[in-house]
């Protein structure tokens, strides 16, 4: 008997996301689920074979070995185009003051 999962591949753009159920036979790596689920087809402006993956939310260190559990979310993270921190920081010099604390 084959143990079958139900898993989902999700990707989003700002202007257009998709969210597709696959069914993929244990054990079956992220990479993988995201190569059989044909979603590298809807986003061809993405390397979606060389982009950070992640399940539910949590970052995946080696997204080709780790394998999925029933019900996982294998979600397609694009590059960030600015640092958050480097903005943050911009933007309190342009201000000229640093963090604001609260007096007691």
């Amino acid at each position: 008997m084959t143990n079958l999962l139900r898993v989902e591949v999700a990707c989003a753009l700002p202007h257009r996301q998709r969210l597709l159920t696959l069914t993929v036979e244990a054990p079956c790596s992220a990479r993988e689920a995201v190569r059989r689920s044909g979603i590298a087809a809807d986003f061809p402006e993405m390397d979606v074979d060389a982009a950070a993956l992640g399940i539910w939310g949590r970052v995946l260190k080696d997204p080709d070995s780790t394998a999925l559990r029933d019900g996982d979310r294998v979600e397609i993270y694009r590059p960030l185009l600015i640092d958050p921190k480097a903005v943050r920081q911009a933007r309190a010099a342009a201000r000229g003051t640093g963090p604001k604390r609260l007096r007691r």
